[in-house]
């Protein structure tokens, strides 16, 4: 067996789970789960069809590289989206089967096994998919703590040079989970100078960019390479998924798209791992990413519900409307002295209500847990099951401080 397997920690809810394990939750309310952050709102219809009336594409073997119509749709959503010159359809973008499994591919792909003391640096907290990639690719993961005062977003200048040394790929989420923080120009400028002074490239996960809450939509990484004069994107991997933008976790569908060189080597990993995308859902993906308004109507129905339940939990928790995603990151000790895991076992127990601990999604690292105290709940379902949890919460709250 291989034995970076063991490295490996159980997955949050696995962590979760097992918390759970002992505990039989109040039957006088039904459950609500805010602790997954998985799409709830409905699969538009149009996306449905298309997949139907895709389906004498199973008869035919898949490109890896994915069709033209999709390459060519996923290109024009780039450009438009982040106001991209045009982009070379057959070396700048590929289709990929979900976000999820490019992100751990791209750490097989780069990392240098001949290389001892490599590091894939990443978030923390952060989504744990990073951290394996790094283990199973022969590297270890760095944590870069998150800083409350920067808006969650992570602290790049504590990382000292020989760190940066070592660093052969850095992952970053923004807009994050579970922060829901995005990067700045000024961030992303010095980001990339990093990768330029010590040869690291940056994989850019994206895959909450369609929801957000401002009038102006999220800087993408491609987008801050265009603004800052970096033709063809060195060093850059971009991810982005259908998945929360079109509501459609169950077809694992996304891309990739940036620096050519790198996606050639990339696509030639891919060949032999298998993971081309079915036909039919090529021909559904490329309709969806051509159409914005079912995307406009889901953001819509996002920003209602955090309108309405963000102001309800900042009566107990500490918490703010985030910069873009579908994750409140709150700080559980406003009104009483209790852990993240204690909160979220006991709510489970006495209200019925899923959060996940916030230590779950971080590690121990320079000396603290940043997710410690903290509870991620996602904002998934519709507007009246989120507002019914948060009301729970806050009655369970009160009553914590009440003792």
């Amino acid at each position: 067996m291989n034995p970076l397997l063991d490295k490996l920690q159980p997955y949050p809810f696995d962590k979760l789970r097992k918390l759970f394990a002992d505990v039989t939750p109040n039957p006088a309310y039904r459950p609500i789960s805010l602790g997954i952050g998985e799409p709830k709102h409905p699969t538009p219809a149009f996306i449905r069809q298309a997949l139907a009336d895709s389906l004498d594409g199973l008869a035919a073997y898949p490109a890896t590289a994915g069709s033209e119509a999709l390459r060519a749709a996923i290109a024009g959503w780039l450009e438009r989206r982040y106001g991209l010159p045009k982009l070379d359809i057959a070396t700048q973008v590929l289709p990929v089967t979900g976000s999820r499994e490019a992100l751990f591919a791209l750490a097989q792909t780069l990392v240098d096994p001949r290389r001892g003391d490599a590091l894939v640096a990443c978030p923390n907290p952060f989504y744990q998919i990073y951290e394996g990639a790094a283990y199973l690719s022969g590297a270890e993961p760095y944590y870069i703590n998150s800083n409350p005062a920067r808006n969650f977003a992570p602290d790049y200048q504590s990382v000292p040079a020989e760190v940066w040394a070592r660093v052969q790929l850095l992952y970053l989420c923004s807009p994050g989970n579970p922060t829901g923080a995005v990067l700045s120009l000024d961030d992303w400028q010095a980001l990339f100078d990093l990768s330029d002074r010590y040869g690291f490239v940056i994989a850019s996960d994206e895959c909450y960019s369609e929801i957000y809450f401002k009038d102006e939509p999220p800087l993408g990484g491609m987008e801050a390479a265009h603004k800052l004069g970096r033709a063809g994107y060195p060093r850059l991997i971009s991810f982005s998924s259908l998945s929360k933008r079109s509501n459609v976790p169950g077809m694992r569908s996304g891309f990739v798209a940036g620096d050519a060189d790198i996606l050639k080597k990339f696509l030639l990993y891919r060949t032999y791992h298998g993971s081309a995308m079915g036909p039919a859902i090529q021909s559904a993906s490329a309709v969806a990413w051509g159409d914005e308004t079912h995307v406009q109507e889901n953001r819509a129905k996002y920003i209602q519900k955090f309108r309405e339940v963000t102001p309800l939990l900042a009566e107990v928790l500490d918490v703010a409307l985030p910069d873009a995603g579908f994750y409140l990151w709150a700080k559980v000790d406003k009104l009483a002295a209790i852990s993240d895991v204690d909160f979220a076992k006991r709510l489970y127990a006495e209200y019925n209500v899923t959060v996940l601990p916030g230590s779950y999604l971080a590690r121990e690292a320079h000396g603290i847990n940043p997710g410690q105290n903290r509870i991620r709940m996602a904002l998934v379902a519709e507007t009246a099951e989120c507002l019914e949890a948060a009301q729970r919460i806050v009655e369970f709250t009160r009553k914590l401080a009440a003792h």
